[in-house]
């Protein structure tokens, strides 16, 4: 089954290597396959050098896509953790 929800990465940073690790970090721990969308640019939302290719500094949109087994549960927690601006207290 084939989830997606929109975010916007509101954290001062942006999503530089410490939220791209952690986005990464849990996306491995679903079995669905997991992209993330910038305008037309679509990476694995699994691999960190695919998300920081992105360059999401604040602001930015991004929509969050899975597909698979628990893509419903995947697509919930990284964006509740994008939301959460990845822990930082900026």
């Amino acid at each position: 089954m084939r989830y997606e929800a929109t975010v916007t990465i509101n954290n001062r940073l942006g999503l530089h290597a410490r939220p791209a690790f952690r986005f990464t970090q849990l996306a491995n721990e679903f079995d669905s396959d997991i992209w993330l969308t910038k305008g037309k640019k679509v990476v694995d939302g699994k691999n960190i050098l695919d998300v920081l290719t992105l360059a999401c500094p604040h602001g930015s949109v991004l929509k969050i896509v899975a597909d698979g087994p628990d893509a419903d549960q995947a697509v919930s927690r990284l964006k509740a953790l994008v939301e959460s601006r990845f822990g930082e207290l900026d």
